[in-house]
């Protein structure tokens, strides 16, 4: 299995809780292996690892426009 990862920004003022929530609703998505942001470098990027596969990038995108619409895909 081939995986590929993405970098999505999010609003820097989203609250933990919802960065939390962010992550669980990512996981959801067939697919996805591992949804982290990185609390101390980059709290408002979100580093999604996939199977390219099973899920689109663009897919993983909606799913955290549930908790922040303004949120963008960077790509790696």
């Amino acid at each position: 299995m081939d995986t590929v990862d993405v970098l999505i920004h999010v609003h820097p003022e989203l609250s933990q809780e919802a960065r939390g929530k962010v992550e669980q609703e990512v996981m959801t998505c067939a697919g996805v292996i591992a949804a982290n942001f990185d609390k101390h470098k980059s709290p408002h990027a979100l580093t999604v690892l996939y199977n390219p596969d099973a899920v689109q990038d663009k897919q993983i995108l909606e799913a955290v426009r549930r908790q922040d619409p303004a949120a963008t895909l960077v790509g790696l």
